[in-house]
């Protein structure tokens, strides 16, 4: 079931949350402003009314609004300690819609005149309205950073059957791996024998490769190191750590220490990439038949 699956790392980047709390922010603000005509217990005015009312309404407004920041800073803290899965952001947010609805219905009971309705009618209320008011525009908002995201990967293309004037190179790959940004702009090409390994750097990933002076250089692309396992499954890349896909191409050599595997590259630059326990048996399966590669552990 989907909602125990972990919930992609870009819904809790810091830009997302900002950006999804300022959204949030001003939809409610059209939703109250669409809301209060038709509302005959709504009590809280955006502008204009007494002075007293309005201050009232800031108060509201300025403690939800510095709620939900505190809730988001708490959520983008946590992501450090614990895995949240799509079943904990869904609460999260129903906890931060109750909290809006209690500060409105304290408000409402202990300061509003006149006021007799009974609690849980007021909180029942709030809670509808708050769910449309923030519920919706945090689903637009998770929507649109799941498109972009899903813009921002690697792609293999074959370029066996593209024209150009320039003379073919012997043994050059008729493949390219290419990089594109949010709008689709292609911003890397690089053919496969270049590449060295993938670093995943939180929601940002860095491709090391060997430019045409024979440089080691980084390009960085935001990006989730899954989405490139993905993209590569059955190629070259392979997945040997949580933090790097390396080319197996440029591996000079896989050796066992007392605390692990480890990948040395055809690059001096390049220190030696770990092998997790999670990725050993994928690592060595393509080095099975390769044996003189692999140097046994000295005791």
């Amino acid at each position: 079931m989907f909602l125990w699956k972990k919930l992609p790392s870009y819904l809790l980047g810091k830009y997302q949350l900002i950006g999804t709390v300022t959204f949030a922010v001003l939809f409610a603000v059209i939703f109250l402003n669409i809301y209060i005509p038709f509302s005959d217990t709504a009590w809280f005015v955006l502008g204009g009314g007494d002075t007293q009312t309005f201050f009232f309404t800031l108060t509201f407004v300025g403690t939800s609004i510095l709620s939900l920041i505190l809730s988001r800073v708490a959520m983008y803290r946590c992501k450090r300690f614990i895995s949240m899965n799509y079943l904990g952001y869904i609460l999260w947010c129903i906890l931060e819609i109750v909290i809006v609805s209690l500060i409105y219905t304290w408000i409402t009971s202990n300061i509003i005149p006149d006021y007799h309705e009974p609690l849980i009618d007021t909180f029942s209320r709030a809670f509808l309205y708050g769910t449309i008011a923030l519920g919706i525009p945090y689903l637009i908002a998770g929507m649109y950073f799941a498109i972009i995201d899903k813009n921002n990967t690697i792609r293999l293309m074959n370029y066996e059957h593209v024209v150009t004037d320039e003379a073919p190179r012997e043994n050059a790959s008729k493949h390219k791996i290419t990089l594109f940004d949010n709008s689709g702009t292609l911003k890397l090409s690089l053919s496969p024998e270049n590449l060295y390994y993938i670093e995943s750097d939180d929601n940002y990933i860095k491709v090391w490769y060997t430019d045409s002076k024979a440089e080691l250089k980084q390009y960085m692309l935001r990006c989730r190191l899954k989405t490139v396992e993905e993209s590569f499954k059955d190629s070259g890349l392979v997945r040997c750590n949580r933090k790097y896909i390396v080319n197996i191409k440029k591996v000079s050599m896989l050796r066992k220490e007392s605390d692990g595997y480890f990948l040395d590259l055809a690059n001096e630059a390049i220190q030696p990439l770990p092998v997790t326990k999670t990725y050993t048996d994928a690592v060595l399966s393509y080095f099975t038949e390769q044996s003189p590669l692999l140097e046994p552990m000295e005791d």
